[in-house]
Protein backbone atom coordinates (compact mmCIF):
# COMPACT_ATOMS: atom_id res chain seq x y z
CA UNK A 1 0.00 0.00 0.00
CA UNK A 2 1.26 3.46 -0.91
CA UNK A 3 2.02 6.05 1.73
CA UNK A 4 1.32 9.70 1.00
CA UNK A 5 2.43 12.54 3.24
CA UNK A 6 0.16 15.56 2.98
CA UNK A 7 1.48 18.96 3.94
CA UNK A 8 -0.95 21.78 4.77
CA UNK A 9 1.03 24.91 3.95
CA UNK A 10 1.90 27.48 6.62
CA UNK A 11 0.22 27.31 10.06
CA UNK A 12 0.57 28.77 13.54
CA UNK A 13 2.09 32.24 13.45
CA UNK A 14 2.74 31.93 9.70
CA UNK A 15 -0.54 32.82 7.99
CA UNK A 16 0.71 32.55 4.42
CA UNK A 17 -1.19 34.81 2.04
CA UNK A 18 -3.99 36.91 3.51
CA UNK A 19 -6.88 38.53 1.66
CA UNK A 20 -9.82 40.35 3.22
CA UNK A 21 -9.41 38.38 6.46
CA UNK A 22 -9.04 35.03 4.70
CA UNK A 23 -5.89 33.14 5.77
CA UNK A 24 -4.07 30.73 3.52
CA UNK A 25 -3.13 28.56 6.51
CA UNK A 26 -6.83 27.89 7.25
CA UNK A 27 -7.76 27.04 3.65
CA UNK A 28 -4.78 24.73 3.26
CA UNK A 29 -5.48 22.82 6.47
CA UNK A 30 -9.15 22.28 5.62
CA UNK A 31 -8.33 21.13 2.08
CA UNK A 32 -5.46 18.90 3.18
CA UNK A 33 -7.61 17.11 5.74
CA UNK A 34 -10.41 16.65 3.18
CA UNK A 35 -7.98 15.18 0.63
CA UNK A 36 -6.56 12.90 3.32
CA UNK A 37 -10.00 11.52 4.21
CA UNK A 38 -10.68 10.67 0.57
CA UNK A 39 -7.31 8.95 0.17
CA UNK A 40 -7.81 6.96 3.38
CA UNK A 41 -11.26 5.88 2.16
CA UNK A 42 -9.48 4.55 -0.93
CA UNK A 43 -7.01 2.45 1.06
CA UNK A 44 -4.06 4.83 0.98
CA UNK A 45 -1.88 5.23 4.06
CA UNK A 46 -1.91 8.98 4.77
CA UNK A 47 0.45 10.90 7.03
CA UNK A 48 0.39 14.64 7.71
CA UNK A 49 2.97 17.29 8.50
CA UNK A 50 0.28 19.08 10.55
CA UNK A 51 -3.34 18.44 11.50
CA UNK A 52 -3.91 21.61 13.52
CA UNK A 53 -2.98 25.28 13.48
CA UNK A 54 0.70 24.80 14.26
CA UNK A 55 3.86 25.96 12.51
CA UNK A 56 6.59 23.67 11.26
CA UNK A 57 9.50 24.96 9.21
CA UNK A 58 9.89 23.77 5.62
CA UNK A 59 12.96 21.77 6.68
CA UNK A 60 10.99 20.08 9.48
CA UNK A 61 8.33 19.17 6.91
CA UNK A 62 10.88 17.69 4.52
CA UNK A 63 12.63 15.83 7.35
CA UNK A 64 9.32 14.37 8.53
CA UNK A 65 8.56 13.18 5.01
CA UNK A 66 11.99 11.58 4.65
CA UNK A 67 11.76 9.85 8.03
CA UNK A 68 8.44 8.26 7.11
CA UNK A 69 9.72 6.82 3.82
CA UNK A 70 6.51 8.04 2.18
CA UNK A 71 6.04 7.30 -1.51
CA UNK A 72 4.86 10.83 -2.39
CA UNK A 73 4.84 14.27 -0.75
CA UNK A 74 1.97 16.66 -1.58
CA UNK A 75 2.04 20.19 -0.18
CA UNK A 76 -1.17 22.20 -0.51
CA UNK A 77 -1.16 26.00 -0.73
CA UNK A 78 -3.13 28.93 -2.13
CA UNK A 79 -1.42 31.32 -4.52
CA UNK A 80 -1.38 35.13 -4.32
CA UNK A 81 -0.58 37.80 -6.89
CA UNK A 82 0.88 41.28 -6.35
CA UNK A 83 -2.49 42.86 -7.22
CA UNK A 84 -5.84 41.41 -6.15
CA UNK A 85 -7.63 39.73 -9.05
CA UNK A 86 -4.55 39.90 -11.28
CA UNK A 87 -4.32 36.13 -11.86
CA UNK A 88 -6.61 33.15 -11.55
CA UNK A 89 -6.17 29.40 -11.55
CA UNK A 90 -4.21 26.47 -10.29
CA UNK A 91 -0.47 25.94 -10.62
CA UNK A 92 1.64 23.08 -9.32
CA UNK A 93 5.33 23.36 -8.55
CA UNK A 94 7.86 20.52 -8.82
CA UNK A 95 11.61 20.24 -8.57
CA UNK A 96 11.80 18.49 -11.95
CA UNK A 97 8.94 18.17 -14.45
CA UNK A 98 10.31 15.11 -16.22
CA UNK A 99 9.83 12.51 -13.47
CA UNK A 100 7.06 11.06 -11.34
CA UNK A 101 6.45 14.40 -9.63
CA UNK A 102 5.79 16.01 -13.01
CA UNK A 103 3.26 13.31 -13.93
CA UNK A 104 1.56 13.66 -10.54
CA UNK A 105 1.41 17.46 -10.90
CA UNK A 106 -0.07 17.21 -14.40
CA UNK A 107 -2.75 14.79 -13.16
CA UNK A 108 -3.70 17.05 -10.26
CA UNK A 109 -3.84 20.16 -12.47
CA UNK A 110 -5.94 18.37 -15.11
CA UNK A 111 -8.43 17.30 -12.45
CA UNK A 112 -8.60 20.77 -10.91
CA UNK A 113 -9.15 22.25 -14.36
CA UNK A 114 -12.14 19.90 -14.64
CA UNK A 115 -13.59 21.46 -11.48
CA UNK A 116 -13.39 24.92 -13.04
CA UNK A 117 -9.93 26.34 -12.33
CA UNK A 118 -7.81 27.83 -15.08
CA UNK A 119 -4.82 25.49 -15.50
CA UNK A 120 -1.72 27.68 -15.14
CA UNK A 121 0.47 24.59 -15.66
CA UNK A 122 3.29 22.84 -13.89
CA UNK A 123 6.39 24.86 -13.12
CA UNK A 124 9.82 23.80 -11.91
CA UNK A 125 11.09 25.45 -8.74
CA UNK A 126 14.40 24.22 -7.39
CA UNK A 127 14.50 26.69 -4.47
CA UNK A 128 11.72 25.30 -2.27
CA UNK A 129 12.92 23.10 0.60
CA UNK A 130 9.83 20.86 0.46
CA UNK A 131 10.68 20.10 -3.18
CA UNK A 132 14.49 19.97 -3.10
CA UNK A 133 15.03 18.23 0.26
CA UNK A 134 12.41 15.48 0.05
CA UNK A 135 13.66 12.11 -1.16
CA UNK A 136 10.38 11.10 -2.80
CA UNK A 137 8.42 12.67 -5.67
CA UNK A 138 7.08 15.96 -4.29
CA UNK A 139 4.60 18.51 -5.56
CA UNK A 140 3.34 21.83 -4.23
CA UNK A 141 -0.23 22.52 -5.36
CA UNK A 142 -1.35 26.16 -5.52
CA UNK A 143 -5.15 25.68 -5.33
CA UNK A 144 -6.28 28.99 -6.78
CA UNK A 145 -5.38 32.57 -5.92
CA UNK A 146 -6.51 33.62 -2.46
CA UNK A 147 -6.64 37.26 -3.57
CA UNK A 148 -8.86 36.57 -6.59
CA UNK A 149 -12.55 36.60 -5.64
CA UNK A 150 -13.54 34.20 -8.44
CA UNK A 151 -11.02 31.60 -7.21
CA UNK A 152 -12.27 31.98 -3.63
CA UNK A 153 -15.86 31.55 -4.79
CA UNK A 154 -14.86 28.35 -6.63
CA UNK A 155 -12.82 27.15 -3.64
CA UNK A 156 -15.81 27.57 -1.33
CA UNK A 157 -18.62 26.49 -3.67
CA UNK A 158 -16.87 23.37 -4.97
CA UNK A 159 -14.65 22.56 -2.00
CA UNK A 160 -15.43 18.83 -1.87
CA UNK A 161 -14.98 18.49 -5.64
CA UNK A 162 -11.60 20.23 -5.36
CA UNK A 163 -10.53 17.81 -2.62
CA UNK A 164 -11.73 14.91 -4.77
CA UNK A 165 -9.84 16.25 -7.81
CA UNK A 166 -6.56 16.43 -5.89
CA UNK A 167 -7.15 12.98 -4.37
CA UNK A 168 -7.96 11.53 -7.79
CA UNK A 169 -4.75 12.97 -9.20
CA UNK A 170 -2.80 11.33 -6.39
CA UNK A 171 -4.64 8.04 -6.82
CA UNK A 172 -3.80 8.06 -10.53
CA UNK A 173 -0.13 8.23 -9.62
CA UNK A 174 -0.09 5.61 -6.87
CA UNK A 175 -2.50 2.93 -8.11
Amino acid sequence: MATIILDAGHGGWHNGAVYEGRLEKDDTLALTLAVGRILEDNGINVLYTRTNDSYRSPMERADTANETNADYFVSIHRNASPTAGQYSGVETLVYNKSGEAGRLAEAINRNLEGVGFINQGVRENTNLVVLNRTRMPAVLVEAGFINTPADNYLFDARFQEIAQAIADGILTAVV
